[in-house]
């Protein structure tokens, strides 16, 4: 099946401009982590290749919104969601659910 641009800007729209949501998910399911070790497990989990400086950019500007709590572990920088994270995402989700069920129907 051929794609077309609306398509790809779909797929852009929903993983690089959305990646803090691909961020939140690895760390409610990996507990903390360096940055570098969120931008691989995304790769890993969701097969998602974001730029090192994008995944960098996108942990900080969650951290000075409060959505991250960067601890000092062992001389590095780890990220561990926050309450507000947890409850951001979890509002998003129920967004993007209402979003697709509207498309469906």
């Amino acid at each position: 099946m051929a794609r077309g641009g609306a398509y790809e800007r779909l797929v852009r729209k929903l993983t690089v401009e959305v990646l803090w949501l691909y961020v939140a998910k690895v760390l409610m399911t990996s507990g903390p982590l360096r940055a570098y070790e969120v931008k691989k497990r995304i790769g890993e989990t969701f097969g998602i290749k974001p730029r090192t400086v994008t995944t960098y950019t996108v942990i900080y500007r969650m951290s000075r919104e409060g959505l991250l709590k960067p601890q000092r572990l062992d001389g590095d920088v780890v990220y561990a969601l926050s309450e507000e994270g947890i409850k951001e995402f979890r509002e998003a989700l129920e967004f993007l659910e209402k979003v697709l069920n509207v498309l469906k129907s």
